[in-house]
């Protein structure tokens, strides 16, 4: 009891904003690293000479061994002690990230990518632990709101990031700016962080091998399928249905060696608090919204609208000062209100963003643009920070690692089965809305043949005759029935965003109140 008593009452004997300061450059190096690589794609697919089906591997690997690495921290924090793992992290992330960079094919960028996932995927769990652990009471609203802002904003500048240094300097560069800041974080890290008794080095510690296999039984298939999915057409391939098979007997066994074994790489008890329990079910949908959000925005306007890879990820640019007022707000208003507050006007913030998304044309400006964009921003910090503490808030300090590694494994997949089933949906609703278009194309609708004759007429004189001219008419009108049918299932993809994070609110009445301080 004395031991248990000490572990809730240490600590740290620095200040804990000089021990934050490692773990958020950490984080945001990591998160940063999640969307940065998207628009150089085509430029890696280039150099390579591969497809750009082929070049996604560079993006699925990162996230696949992220996954596979996420639930291990509390085995290696024990091991190794967390400073020490923490560094390791760091390191191996440093130096895959060199080996991104002057890789000469795209096998050794696959393989240096998911060394990056590997030493990345630990190091925003132990920062979010850390966070938690180091502030009590208004300080750790703060110190919360800090965490909230790097793990949001990080992913929203990786397009801008990326498309800048691709445009002006070269897409290796996305990953050698890595190295200077990896070296800087370790060298705080080994300055300032500090373990508490329970997440230093332990004796006889033991990995729970099965546990670990069935880990990578069940998420390498499902990375695979989330992967493929939407190109094998789903469950029409039979490959998919057998990895989909696999993948759930994997998930299955998993969870029952966790609960059976005496040392799980999970402990499952933290499933039990009704505050992680929830709250971590919100922070999935909310995560997968984020990223789906972000895979399709820069590819609406570079399709629809022409714009280059830096510009659409410049658009995007709102969302962070979106992010940053909501921090200001929050500073400002500290406990005036409760974190459920807070959690409510994010969502209402982010279904508001999505819908008016789902409301734009091809007739817009950049304000059309910017002003739900900045709305998203602002929901995407006043949710996940009060969602990310809510649902911690009740757990013991010597669960805290143990706790947000599972919640990051969750929110990861979470994220991972957003951004492929976006894609889905905005296949199947182009061609549902397509089919509701071409009925208007017949020759009973008089603002049909109206629009063909005065086509034509424009093409006489090019196409030569009357045929030809009305076939080049005919081409037209159903190109735009095309684009027009693309933009309308963008539309109706953000209105699910919107409508999914609605259907959120009434769960945040389900969380306990945070604890005074």
């Amino acid at each position: 009891m004395s031991e248990q008593t000490s572990m809730q009452e240490w600590k740290p004997s620095t200040n804990p904003w000089l021990i934050i300061m490692p773990v958020m450059i950490a984080t945001f190096m990591y998160a940063l690293d999640e969307t940065v690589a998207n628009v150089a794609l085509p430029h890696i697919a280039g150099t390579y000479s591969v497809s750009s089906q082929e070049s996604i591997w560079v993006l699925t690997s990162y996230l696949m061994a992220s996954s596979i690495v996420i639930p291990m921290i509390d085995f290696f924090c024990k091991c190794l002690g967390r400073k020490n793992f923490f560094m390791l992290g760091v390191f191996i992330f440093t130096v895959a990230s060199f080996l991104c960079g002057i890789s000469n094919s795209i096998g050794m960028i696959v393989i240096a990518r998911a060394l990056q996932g590997f030493g990345g995927g630990c190091l925003m769990p132990m920062a979010q632990a850390v966070t938690m652990e180091s502030f009590k009471g208004e300080d750790r609203n703060k110190a919360m709101a800090v965490f909230g802002i790097v793990v949001v904003v990080a992913p929203i500048l990786g397009p801008i990031v990326g498309g800048w240094i691709t445009e002006n300097w070269s897409w290796p560069y996305i990953f050698f700016i890595n190295i200077p800041v990896g070296c800087a974080c370790i060298a705080l890290a080994k300055k300032y962080l500090e373990d508490p008794p329970y997440a230093r080095r332990q004796k006889d510690v033991k990995l729970n091998k099965w546990g670990f296999l069935w880990l990578c039984v069940w998420l390498v298939p499902l990375q695979i399928v989330f992967d493929k999915g939407n190109d094998a057409d789903w469950f029409n391939a039979p490959y998919i249905c057998w990895l989909t098979a696999i993948a759930i007997t994997g998930c299955a066994l998993f969870f029952y060696f966790q609960a059976k074994k005496s040392n799980p790489i999970i402990k499952l008890e933290v499933l039990k608090d009704r505050n992680f329990f929830f709250g971590t079910l919100m922070l999935i949908m909310v995560n997968a919204v984020l990223l789906a959000s972000l895979a399709i925005l820069p590819q609406m306007l570079q399709y629809m609208m022409g714009y280059d890879s830096f510009l659409s990820g410049l658009a995007i640019m709102p969302r962070g000062l979106g992010c940053l007022t909501a921090t200001i707000i929050f500073g400002g208003l500290g406990s005036r209100l409760s974190y459920k507050t807070y959690g409510i006007i994010g969502l209402c913030c982010l279904a508001t963003g999505g819908w008016m998304l789902g409301l734009l044309n091809l007739e817009i400006n950049p304000m059309n643009i910017a002003i739900p964009n900045y709305i998203f921003g602002l929901g995407l910090v006043f949710s996940f920070m009060p969602l990310t503490t809510l649902s911690c808030i009740t757990l013991r300090n010597d669960q805290m690692t143990n706790a947000s590694g599972f919640q990051n494994l969750l929110k990861t997949i979470g994220g991972a089965i957003g951004t492929s089933l976006v894609a889905t949906m905005i296949s199947r609703f182009s061609q549902i809305h397509q089919n509701g278009l071409v009925k208007n194309l017949s020759e009973t609708n008089t603002l049909f043949l109206d629009r063909l004759n005065t086509y034509a007429g424009s093409f006489i004189h090019q196409a030569g005759d009357m045929f030809n001219a009305q076939f080049m008419a005919d081409k037209m009108l159903y190109n735009q029935l095309i684009q027009q049918s693309t933009l309308c299932a963008y539309m109706t993809t953000f209105k699910i965003f919107a409508i999914a994070c609605f259907l959120l609110i009434p769960f945040m009445f389900l969380l306990k109140s945070e604890k005074k301080a």
